[in-house]
């Protein structure tokens, strides 16, 4: 959703841009798709795009292309070039940035993707969906404290904003601030009893408290719910390592 609402605005650019035999609105949802779906031929599209005026869409829309190709080096460069070239206002660089910021943390360089999500956090100060961008990259780096700092500051915006709390149960729980970790994982759940990432976290929290049913119920769940990704990994990982010890 944050991708469309940017390209909205860089669409109203590229249309100024020069004679259009198509419309631009309906290019950028075809470009999207085939960036999203099948990336060869959404940097294709891109590209063809762009050499007929396409701007700063067209080029937006080739950086998601190589996201979903695995480029993420080249996605990050190209973003972070989009956004000190552009002509929009700050908001819109700003969501460039933070664009930049996920592709180098899928790319593994945490101090770049930092960067750019100060960068961004700059453009547009506590907003909370940069806010917590930045506080996923921290954690990351293990700078849990200043994790923390950043999602308390989601939360006083947005109190009910699951993400911050589940991650910030997490920082609290490296922080060694138990009755804090517990009680956002608490409320996390009371939010959404099936949010995976929440299950995770309190499974671990039930795991270090020695309630391993109370572990392996929260790790099944998400490995019989969740399809795929980074969190029904670390659940079979804690599962297996679970059964291990108790054998």
């Amino acid at each position: 959703m944050r991708a469309v609402l940017l390209v909205l605005s860089l669409i109203l650019l590229s249309a100024s841009a020069g004679a259009q035999t198509f419309d631009p609105l309906t290019e950028y949802h075809k470009c999207l798709i085939l960036a999203q779906t099948q990336p060869e031929e959404g940097w294709e599209e891109a590209l063809a795009w762009q050499s007929l005026g396409g701007g700063e869409a067209a080029r937006h829309c080739a950086a998601i292309a190589l996201i979903k190709l695995g480029k993420y080096e080249e996605a990050a460069t190209r973003l972070e070039a989009l956004a000190q070239d552009s002509k929009r206002d700050e908001a819109t660089r700003a969501e460039m940035l933070a664009q930049a910021g996920q592709s180098w943390l899928l790319a593994r360089s945490i101090d770049r993707a930092e960067a750019d999500q100060r960068l961004a956090l700059g453009l547009m100060p506590g907003k909370p969906d940069l806010l917590l961008d930045h506080a996923v990259t921290l954690a990351e780096a293990h700078h849990y404290k200043e994790a923390a700092d950043d999602l308390s500051e989601v939360l006083r915006r947005q109190p009910n904003r699951i993400e911050a709390l589940a991650l910030r149960a997490s920082a609290y729980r490296y922080l060694n601030q138990t009755d804090g970790a517990r009680s956002d994982i608490d409320r996390a759940l009371e939010l959404d009893p099936d949010y995976p990432d929440a299950l995770l976290e309190r499974g671990i929290q039930r795991r270090i408290r020695g309630d391993n049913a109370g572990a392996r119920e929260d790790w099944l769940k998400i490995v019989q719910t969740v399809p795929k990704g980074t969190v029904l990994d670390e659940a079979q990982r804690n599962l297996e390592l679970l059964d291990v010890k108790s054998k």
